[in-house]
């Protein structure tokens, strides 16, 4: 299970709900979709800023690795965050703009789209596959956890969308 999320994460997902039909046909299908994104997030007006932001999440992870980085006490960043902060930039909209990586002092990896301080959105990925999420927006404020599921909730992509509209 671990060498196959792995494998998920490292080759990108098709992103789309409802791929992990069991036949042999299925993951035909599946295997295809992943191949066709993984060519288009070659290239740099689709892809290329997501792949810089998965180039930022193995450095900062690579330096948030041990147990006080920080040299406060932090917490390094487990195995099950990485892979689940990899899924979501994979998942990510082909298009869509790409987030700042950082790592929390209880190890969860940061993702974060700011265009202007009344125009902000922080994710956060958590070992346990939650995604806590705060946003501002003019003077709305939104927040919450939702699961991921292997896709990115809608109400997150909403909410970026939205901050480049």
């Amino acid at each position: 299970m671990i060498l196959e999320t792995i494998t998920a994460a490292a080759l990108g997902t098709t992103g789309i709900v409802g791929t992990s039909g069991a036949s042999d046909e299925a993951r035909l299908v599946a295997n295809r979709l992943a191949g066709d994104r993984y060519r288009l997030r070659e290239s740099y007006v689709l892809g290329g800023a997501g792949n810089d932001s998965l180039r930022n999440l193995c450095d900062t992870v690579d330096e948030c690795g041990l147990p006080n980085w920080d040299g406060y006490g932090a917490a390094p960043v487990a195995e099950e965050t990485f892979i689940y902060a990899c899924h979501f930039l994979r998942t990510m909209p082909l298009g869509m703009p790409a987030p700042d990586v950082g790592v929390e002092a209880d190890g969860d990896v940061t993702l974060e789209w700011h265009r202007s301080a009344y125009r902000t959105i922080s994710v956060s990925v958590s070992p346990d596959a939650d995604l806590h999420y705060s946003a501002l927006i003019g003077p709305d404020k939104h927040y919450g956890t939702v699961a991921f599921l292997g896709d990115i909730p809608k109400v997150i992509l909403d909410l970026i969308r939205t901050i480049y509209t």
